[in-house]
């Protein structure tokens, strides 16, 4: 018998009830915000002061909107709210500590949650829809610490259940570009041309070569700085927009990218973000290009297809939080969401930890050769 939020919501919250310190692995689309709502009704009694932790502060806005719109209204007087940067800040004076997103907790904020817990010993709540994929990371042993998952429903739960509609994912394979097109400054003033495809050679022989940890990470932040700026996928993606007659959205890697790449964009640099994403919220425009801070918090009515030029490792949420973007269809209804990926890369491996995490039935892949990367 197939789940309703109802059963999800009720399900989770007695989860939540028989611990002291927890978190719920709630897939979008279920209510989590709602489950968190009732987690401090049920101790509305014995609580004075209730934190909210969030990443962003638009994220600390719909939780307002929320205890609104479910007649809540009562528990804002005894919620405060901060982002994790500024968690440090905040007192201990709190009986209940809701950590929205909790994925985003890090070894910094390990003094803050100690000083809390050694002090009062209250309750934590963490709430998450992209749990860190690998324990024994830095996000996934925080969570393991203070707010240990008990109840998981994911993604692919939801769309079983109706509840989310269904999804394909397009894995466009490319090719780095061999012609010498790229320009390159040097120190010295001068400059010269080579191709993606040696560009790319050059960084991952800087990986190779490093001569320490610091200078290995270095390198690599440097090499993926170079795939996620090269114009083969922008060039790729502009064919692709052609071709796509339903409501799209792309996820750029910089502003400049977005401008290039639609001729309506969002970025904290336009002044006309705001109006963007409302006309393609109307219908009024039927693509947008983006950042990634368009990747949390916001749902886009009637969206069927997004493109993302670049994947984050698997145990990073961004992919997830994209794909979210277009699962709000009705139940009927397939949306599409392209992945381009550069073939014989370290863009490779990116990609096939994020496509871990989804059916591999609903994964399609384009332009497919054998790779000699894997």
């Amino acid at each position: 018998m197939k789940k309703t939020r109802d059963i999800i919501q009720s399900e989770a919250l007695k989860e939540a009830l028989k611990h002291k310190q927890c978190s719920l692995s709630l897939s979008m689309g279920v209510g989590k915000t709602f489950v968190g709502l009732q987690y401090m009704e049920h101790y509305y009694n014995d609580v004075l002061r209730v934190l909210v932790v969030a990443p962003k502060r638009s994220i600390l806005d719909t939780w307002k909107q929320e205890a609104i719109k479910h007649n809540r209204e009562y528990l804002l007087d005894h919620m405060e709210y901060t982002t994790y940067l500024s968690l440090d800040k905040r007192d201990f004076q709190y009986d209940i500590v809701i950590l929205d997103e909790c994925h985003n907790l890090l070894d910094t904020h390990r003094e803050w949650l100690n000083g809390y817990l050694k002090a009062y010993d209250g309750r934590i709540l963490g709430l998450s829809g992209t749990m860190p994929k690998y324990a024994d990371s830095e996000k996934g042993r925080m969570v393991d610490d203070y707010c240990q998952t008990v109840y998981w429903y994911s993604t692919d739960d939801a769309v079983g259940d109706d509840i989310l509609n269904d999804y394909r994912i397009i894995v466009h394979e490319l090719d780095l570009d061999t012609a010498k097109t790229l320009k390159v400054d040097g120190k010295a003033g001068n400059s010269w041309y080579t191709s993606e495809k040696l560009n790319y050679e050059y960084w991952t022989s800087r990986v190779y070569g490093a001569t320490s940890a610091k200078q290995q990470q270095i390198m690599r932040v440097m090499r993926m700085k170079a795939l996620m700026g090269f114009k083969s996928k922008e060039n790729y993606a502009k064919r692709l927009l052609k071709e796509i007659t339903d409501k799209c959205i792309v996820f750029c890697n910089t502003q400049e990218q977005a401008e290039r790449l639609c001729s309506h964009s969002y970025h904290s640099n336009n002044p006309d973000s705001q109006a963007n994403l409302e006309k393609l919220q109307s219908g009024e425009i039927m693509q947008l290009s983006a950042v990634n801070q368009l990747s949390e918090g916001v749902n886009i009515q009637g969206l069927k297809q997004a493109i993302i030029l670049h994947s984050f490792s698997g145990s990073s949420p961004k992919s997830q939080q994209k794909l979210g973007r277009i699962l709000r269809l009705n139940p009927d209804e397939v949306a599409t969401l392209h992945l381009l990926v550069y073939r014989n890369s370290i863009d490779e491996t990116w990609a096939n930890s994020v496509l871990e995490l989804f059916d591999s039935e609903k994964i399609i892949y384009q332009n497919k050769v054998k790779s000699e990367f894997l």
